[in-house]
């Protein structure tokens, strides 16, 4: 059994894997850099332990510090939510070889599908569709050429080792195609420490919908249906949902079917997600697997009500999944918008500051997972993120407006934030009719910032402004006692407290 569990991450989701250990009984220690000393997850978590300074380089990602002290302190097992250290193979090498249980999968696995041209050999040899293009690294221009040419211009190069966009580039035209693959072989070597870069044909307009797939140590391997994750800016991902609207059941069970076989043929085990893109026809291709819990994974608690935490520690620990494919259903629809401190206006650019306030929206099939409060800073050192929330309701329209209604009453104040641009795209009548695709905000609201797309904020703002002028004329001109006096010997004043 875990008794203590490490969680090597900060924000929303240590917070969130501190609220399952609370529930289950278990010790939740995190860890804190100097810029998060003040932070909400120091402050919730049964254990506390300073990692060293700011930078991640230094602090969240130094593994044989983190192995260290996971033994200094006792701890049974290590939680790595998203990001940092979630999917470096290395670390979870090393915290293998540690004797600590490692809550995720097998260091093989993730090894295996973090290259992505081996991930996409394994993929094509177990009937998972691949995007059209090359299993192995280019070796040169010409070779590299004579690909494209075959597949048909545009293609995207994609670093092997890469991700979020990094080392990627779009090439229309044979004359693009040399100084676009040295840009992406040099960017690559600088975020990933290899140069090796692959090719895809470019597919035009697709959804981006993703499967979350679950396994045990047992064999059995199960799927909680899918997510849509289409609204993104830059390859990062701003608004989810689930179910998606353009899946129909046989599409469903294909992309199920496909994931789970993805699954196994890597031997996995624990959480994780097969991301696919769908083109207008219904054709799907594998994009990449993500070897750990996925930020959005709220969305896909709400529509089958599991916790999908608590199944992940139990799965650490060995025992069976709690269900059974059959025993899962679609229930309702949920939309997750993801609260980034950013300037929009600004070229979407990281905001620091003190938070101030910060008033949650709540009500009936609403959550917020946070990792800030009054007491927060927002620093330059770490990803922008500071919560998400999540709308649910029985039926996607109602989930739609009961978002809406949550974003108009929550209240940040100290930086900015992008909670009116998430309100702007829920307006809008290619996301209410379901028909938007992964350049939605390329195409449709990126034109219009700075400033433009505010317009109808600013006519709410006005109405606002109307609304209150009138209530303050009116209460001007109110009857009645302007101060409240209380004779000397009124004997009730004694109990006005109670």
């Amino acid at each position: 059994m875990i008794k203590k569990i490490l969680i090597v991450n900060r924000g929303e989701i240590a917070v969130r894997i501190i609220k399952a250990c609370r529930e289950l009984s278990i010790t939740s220690a995190c860890l804190y850099s100097e810029a998060d000393k003040d932070s909400l997850h120091v402050r919730l978590a049964d254990e506390a332990y300073f990692i060293g300074p700011s930078p991640s380089s230094e602090s969240y990602l130094n593994i044989p510090k983190i192995i260290d002290l996971a033994k200094k302190i006792n701890a049974s097992a290590i939680h790595p939510g998203y990001g940092f250290l979630s999917e470096n193979a290395d670390f979870i090498k090393a915290v293998e070889d540690s004797g600590i249980i490692f809550i995720g999968p097998e260091s093989k696995s993730v090894r295996l599908m973090g290259d992505k041209t081996s991930a996409r050999r394994l993929m094509s040899n177990s009937n998972v569709p691949i995007v059209p293009g090359t299993t192995s690294p280019i070796t040169s221009i010409e070779e590299g050429k004579k690909t494209a040419r075959e597949i048909g211009y545009p293609i995207l190069l994609k670093a092997s080792a890469g991700g979020g966009g990094k080392g990627m580039r779009k090439v229309s035209s044979e004359e693009d195609f040399e100084p676009s693959l040295s840009a992406a072989q040099n960017e690559a070597q600088k975020a990933f420490g290899n140069p090796e870069v692959y090719i895809e044909k470019f597919i035009e307009n697709p959804k981006h919908i993703e499967v979350q797939i679950i396994a045990d140590r047992h064999g059995s391997y199960a799927h909680l249906f899918e997510r849509d994750c289409s609204v993104q800016r830059r390859h990062q991902k701003v608004i989810e949902e689930a179910p998606s609207t353009f899946v129909d059941e046989a599409l469903r069970e294909k992309l199920t079917t496909a994931a789970i076989n993805a699954a196994r043929a890597c031997g996995y085990y624990n959480a994780g997600t097969i991301e696919f893109l769908v083109d207008k026809n219904k054709n799907f291709y594998f994009l990449e697997m993500n070897t750990r819990l996925q930020v959005e994974h709220p969305v896909t608690e709400l529509i089958t009500g599991l916790d999908l935490v608590k199944e992940q520690i139990g799965i650490a620990e060995g025992k069976p999944l709690s269900f059974k494919q059959e025993d899962i259903s679609i229930h309702g629809h949920a939309i997750e918008c993801r609260i980034y401190a950013e300037d929009v206006d600004n070229n979407f650019v990281p905001s620091t500051g003190h938070i101030k306030l910060h008033r949650r929206p709540d009500g009936i099939g609403i959550r917020v997972d946070t990792g800030i409060d009054p007491f927060s800073n927002v620093s330059m050192f770490y990803d922008p993120l500071l919560t998400k929330v999540i709308a649910w309701d029985r039926t996607r329209q109602e989930a739609i407006e009961r978002m809406k209604r949550a974003l108009g009453e929550y209240k940040i104040a100290g930086v900015l934030t992008n909670i009116a641009a998430c309100r702007w795209v829920l307006k809008q009548e290619q996301f209410i009719n379901g028909s938007f695709d992964i350049n939605f905000v390329e195409d449709v609201f990126i034109p219009l910032i700075p400033d433009k797309w505010k317009s109808e904020q600013a006519q709410e703002y006005e109405d606002a402004v109307s609304i209150l002028a009138v209530l303050l004329k009116s209460k001007m001109f109110e009857p009645g006692p302007t101060e409240n006096k209380v004779p000397e010997g009124n004997k009730w004043t004694g109990r006005l407290y109670e």
